[in-house]
């Protein structure tokens, strides 16, 4: 047994690649921190995230702050700055999203629960706050990540990468593996 490397490597990404019809999309709401920004982008971009919202005070991914984390991988996401909420979902809908916001609510679905095998875009508020009672409202659905342990949350850029991955997950589900 043996790590992949090179052309290996690339091959079963290529694959997985293959098996991704749907778009993806993130909306962020207030993501001041350029860490997490930066960490976002890179999953984004390790999972084939199409379009990055970006409202009103949340960080530039561009920032030497966010790039330490991004690593340049911004350049293959479409980026699209929003003043307010009601553009970015109106924008994300015409780019044939549902958006699926990621709070705790009491209307909320575990995320493995929601049907995310269509055009997603996962949306998240701030670090501290979450997402705004307007951002809740525009919402097509409302998911949140199912947790054990006693800390009540998680970071944004790890729990936008669960969501992300879980979208993935489902439109992967039932699919023969291609590593075999």
């Amino acid at each position: 047994m043996q790590q992949l490397g090179g052309t290996a490597l690339k091959r079963l990404n290529r694959t997985w690649r293959r098996r991704a019809t749907m778009q993806v999309g993130l909306m962020l709401q207030d993501v001041e921190s350029p860490f997490n920004v930066g960490a976002i982008v890179r999953s984004a971009a390790v999972l084939g995230v199409d379009h990055l919202y970006l409202i009103g005070r949340s960080a530039d991914p561009t920032t030497p702050k966010a790039q330490k984390l991004a690593m340049g991988t911004d350049r293959y996401l479409q980026v699209r700055g929003c003043a307010t909420v009601r553009e970015a979902v109106d924008a994300a809908h015409a780019d044939g999203y549902h958006v699926v916001g990621l709070e705790l609510t009491d209307t909320a679905k575990p995320l493995h629960e929601l049907d995310l095998c269509r055009d997603v875009c996962v949306a998240v508020g701030n670090e501290a706050r979450g997402m705004s009672s307007e951002m809740i409202a525009a919402c097509d659905a409302l998911g949140y990540i199912p947790q054990l342990g006693k800390v009540g949350s998680f970071n944004v850029a790890s729990a936008v990468s669960i969501a992300t991955y879980e979208v993935r997950r489902q439109e992967w589900a039932g699919a023969e593996d291609p590593a075999h």
